[in-house]
C-alpha cells in the first residue's frame, strides 16, 4: 500500500475526494471491469512507474506473470513525480475522441499470462490502491487507453492514472517530469 501525494493518513481520502478534476479522470470508459472480449480474455497492462523493468515493484509483482513486455507510449498524459513513485494524468483535451493534446507517457506494455490475469489484476489493483469505480478512496484509478507500440501500432490496456483529487492537488503544485520518462527521470537525479 502507498501512502501517496494529496492523501491523508494512511493513503487515499483527501481534499477533492470524489470530484472529477479533469477530462476522462476516475471514469473507465473502457470494455468493463477485469475482463474483456480480447483473445486472451483480458487487457494487457500499460505500466510507466516502479512496475518497469529493472525498478523494484517490477520483480515482486511481475516476475513469472507476464508473457510479453514491450515499449510502449500514451499520448495525451502528463507524469508527476511523486513521492517514490510517479502519477499519470490525463492531459486536458484527451478524453473527448478526435481531440489532440501535448503530453507523452514513456512505459511498456505487459501482458499477462492468461493463467495469471485474474491474479495480477488484483495485485495490481490492491498496489495501486484502487478499489472500484468512482471510490474516493482510491489513490489511483485504472482505466482502459489506447496506447502506442514501439512500431507505431495502438494497443488498448489498462493504465492506472492518479485518482481526481490526487491530479488536482498535482496539477496545483506537482512537479512535472517534462519528458514522460520516470527511469530517465530518476537516473538524471
Amino acid at each position: 500500500m502507498r501512502a501517496g501525494f494529496g492523501t491523508g493518513a494512511g493513503g487515499g481520502a483527501g481534499a477533492g475526494e470524489g470530484r472529477d478534476d479533469g477530462p476522462g479522470e476516475g471514469r473507465d470508459d473502457g470494455p468493463g471491469e477485469g475482463r474483456d472480449d480480447g483473445p486472451e480474455g483480458g487487457l494487457p497492462f500499460f505500466v510507466y512507474g516502479t512496475l518497469r523493468p529493472g525498478e523494484h515493484n517490477h520483480d515482486l509483482f511481475l516476475r513469472g506473470r507476464v508473457a510479453v513486455e514491450e515499449p510502449a507510449r500514451l499520448a495525451g498524459a502528463l507524469l508527476y513525480d511523486g513521492p517514490g513513485y510517479p502519477y499519470a494524468i490525463e492531459a486536458a483535451g484527451t478524453a473527448a475522441p478526435g481531440t489532440v493534446a501535448s503530453g507523452a507517457v514513456m512505459g511498456e506494455l505487459v501482458t499477462a499470462k492468461p493463467e495469471e490475469y485474474d491474479e495480477l489484476l488484483a495485485v495490481l489493483d490492491e498496489l495501486e490502491e484502487y478499489a472500484a469505480p468512482g471510490d474516493p478512496r482510491n489513490l489511483y484509478v485504472r482505466v482502459a487507453r489506447d496506447v502506442l507500440r514501439a512500431d507505431a501500432t495502438p494497443a488498448r490496456a489498462w493504465v492506472y492514472f492518479a485518482a481526481p483529487h490526487v491530479a488536482h492537488a498535482l496539477r496545483a503544485r506537482g512537479r512535472l517530469i517534462a519528458d514522460g520518462d520516470w527511469l530517465a527521470h530518476i537516473r538524471g537525479r
